[in-house]
C-alpha cells in the first residue's frame, strides 16, 4: 500500500512540475523572482522534449508501482485523469520537438512582456 502512495504521490509531483513549467511564467509577470525557480525548470523540460529523455519521474514512478504489485496505471483518480496529461497517447518524437519549441517560445512571449513591464518609463 505504501509503495501505491508513493507512486501516486510521484505522478501528483509530476503533474504540478508540468504546470508549473507551463504556467509558471504568469508567476513571473507578477513577480520576476519566480524566474530563480521557472527558468531552469523550462531548461530542463526543454532539454527532455528536444532529445527525447526521459524524466527520472517516470522511472521511479513504474518501479513503485511494480513494488507494489501493480503492472499498469488501472483505478484510482490520478491513474485516470492525471496520467493520460503527463503520458499522451501517440507522442512521436517529432511531437515532443514541437512540444519543446511551444514551451519555449510560449514562456518566451510571456517573460518578454514581464520584462517590458519591468523596463524604467514603463507604466503598469
Amino acid at each position: 500500500m505504501a509503495y501505491r502512495w508513493l507512486a501516486d504521490a510521484t505522478v501528483a509531483l509530476h503533474a504540478a512540475f508540468i504546470a508549473f513549467v507551463v504556467l509558471g511564467g504568469f508567476l513571473v509577470w507578477r513577480d520576476v523572482r519566480w524566474a530563480l525557480l521557472h527558468v531552469p525548470a523550462v531548461a530542463w523540460v526543454a532539454w527532455l522534449e528536444f532529445t527525447g529523455a526521459i524524466c527520472p519521474l517516470t522511472p521511479l514512478e513504474n518501479a513503485l508501482r511494480t513494488r507494489a504489485g501493480e503492472a499498469g496505471y488501472a483505478g484510482g483518480f490520478i491513474d485516470h485523469y492525471v496520467v493520460p496529461v503527463i503520458y499522451p497517447a501517440g507522442l512521436t518524437p517529432g511531437l515532443q520537438v514541437a512540444l519543446g519549441a511551444a514551451l519555449v517560445v510560449g514562456n518566451g512571449w510571456i517573460y518578454w512582456h514581464a520584462w517590458r513591464r519591468r523596463r524604467p518609463g514603463n507604466a503598469g
